[in-house]
């Protein structure tokens, strides 16, 4: 054989092992799980793996919490936020992305809220079945610093209503699929400090562009 040859054959050799190479790492297995975190699946790692989890708390009640993980069906975007709704519920909700073998596998908190006033008041009231409640005030905390108002919906039908405190990360959101197959859309707006009557016209209007979205 001519060196000319075994050059050309070692190339083709490396070529391939590169290849193969590249193809091992473009998978790896990430932690499936709904609630029992049991099994494994095998992921596109262009994806990745996701933990996502959301928590809705009642004064008075057990904390009610949804836990999800798997792989990834497109690009993996983090998001984290919080919100107070009324004066007894308050929802946390965090989605967290890696890259690499069951990296998904350790369990994470949702946000916490602190207990520290940061000089900011909101309309507030929650819902849990229709498109309307009555605000009050609430002072809000910690990093919470936007007047949020939001609908759940699902199939387009609004079940879930609320306005209050909120972190900026949970402003703006189109339809974030949470507790349930239920998808939240928000609005926020910087502070009332004392001035429901605005918050209240525009929570009428987005009640009404949601019911209008319903009835077409």
């Amino acid at each position: 054989m001519s060196l000319s040859s075994s050059l050309k054959s070692l190339l083709t050799v490396c070529v391939l092992a590169a290849f193969v190479a590249s193809t091992v790492e473009e998978s790896y297995k990430c932690v499936q799980c709904d609630q029992q975190c049991n099994e494994e699946k095998t992921c596109d790692s262009s994806h990745g793996c996701f933990s996502k989890k959301s928590e809705f708390n009642t004064t008075g009640l057990q904390p009610y919490t949804i836990l999800q993980k798997g792989c990834s069906s497109s690009k993996c975007e983090p998001r984290a936020f919080s919100a107070t709704l009324g004066v007894n519920h308050t929802y946390g909700y965090g989605y967290q992305c890696c890259q690499a073998e069951k990296c998904n596998k350790a369990d994470f908190q949702v946000a916490r809220k602190s207990s520290d006033p940061n000089g900011i008041t909101c309309p507030a009231c929650y819902n849990g079945e229709g498109a309307t409640c009555q605000p009050t005030d609430l002072a809000c905390k910690g990093e919470e610093t936007k007047c949020l108002n939001f609908t759940g919906t699902v199939n387009d039908v609004v079940l879930l209503f609320g306005m209050g405190c909120a972190t900026e990360t949970a402003c703006n959101l189109k339809d974030v699929e949470t507790i349930n197959y239920i998808k939240i859309s928000t609005y926020c707006v910087g502070s009332s400090n004392g001035s429901p009557q605005l918050m209240s016209i525009i929570s009428s209007i987005l009640t009404a562009l949601f019911l209008l979205k319903v009835l077409i």
